[in-house]
């Protein structure tokens, strides 16, 4: 069973307002395992409330950032995963091309238009 990567902030989370509900009830109606993709620091991480996420949540602080592919390999060898392993949703159209640059199975998520029923359409699609 794949494992669905979930872009933290401006997309799980927004900005002075915590979780998105609606997507954390779209994401719970699938039973794969969820991991929070953030580069926050320390500081950031309390900040914008990602101590207290629903899912576990993986940074590497800003070294690299997520426009880095090798963000992603050192997730992927933290987890012992492969990019067949997952799919992943991201909003920074950036850390969407560095993700692909790997072969990792990304959507870049639009979060002006917060469309729901688009993504849950790429996640049915790749699971």
């Amino acid at each position: 069973m794949k494992t669905i990567l979930v872009d933290a902030i401006n997309t799980f989370v927004i900005l002075d307002k915590g979780i998105f509900h609606e997507m954390y009830q779209m994401l719970e109606k699938f039973p794969n395992r969820k991991i929070i993709l953030t580069g926050a620091d320390d500081i950031q991480i309390k900040k914008f409330g990602l101590n207290k996420m629903p899912y576990q949540v993986f940074t590497l602080k800003h070294n690299p950032e997520k426009t880095n592919p090798n963000y992603y390999r050192k997730m992927l060898d933290h987890f012992n995963l492969t990019i067949k392993d997952v799919i992943y949703f991201e909003h920074h159209i950036d850390a969407v091309k560095s993700a692909e640059s790997i072969g990792i199975k990304t959507f870049h998520y639009n979060k002006d238009k917060k469309d729901l029923t688009v993504l849950k359409a790429f996640i049915d699609q790749n699971i």
